[in-house]
């Protein structure tokens, strides 16, 4: 909690953490806030090498395996066994090797980091952008989509 605390303030945490239980509640999802909060840009490296060998399909399955692990399992995402396992469970073969060379894909993830960052003021995740132009950063409620799509 104390990386949350430093980043949002204690009040905004109190408030947020609740809200975000509360939402991925109605989702089947049983959030947890016990595991370790570390370096994740291994992760991001995963998430971006599921999409160049399978598309935004394996990309999302990779995904749901990851946040499976950090937030209902309580897992450390800089450990490359959970990720080894994560890319596995979602069907990405051979992600050893590939974790294993930090170098692979590190400047893709840093140039989409960049990029995203400065065309949307994205500086923390989740965030959604939608039709290239819209954007919803954090939990959010199913209404706040519904919201944005009637604006399209």
């Amino acid at each position: 909690m104390k990386h949350y605390e430093a980043k949002f303030g204690a009040a905004k945490v109190r408030s947020m953490i609740p809200h975000m239980k509360a939402v991925a509640g109605e989702h089947g999802i049983q959030m947890e806030y016990g595991g370790h909060v570390g370096n994740t840009f291994d992760s991001h490296r995963l998430i971006w090498k599921a999409r160049e060998v399978g598309g935004s399909e394996l990309q999302d399955k990779v995904v749901e395996q990851v946040f499976q692990a950090y937030f209902e399992e309580n897992k450390s995402l800089g450990e490359q066994a959970v990720l080894e396992e994560c890319a596995s469970k979602a069907g990405l073969a051979q992600s050893s090797d590939f974790l294993s060379n930090s170098e692979l894909g590190a400047r893709e993830v840093r140039g989409e980091m960049q990029e995203y960052g400065r065309a949307f003021q994205c500086t923390g995740v989740p965030m959604f952008v939608v039709d290239g132009k819209f954007t919803l950063s954090g939990a959010q409620e199913s209404d706040a989509f519904l919201r944005l799509f009637g604006k399209l």
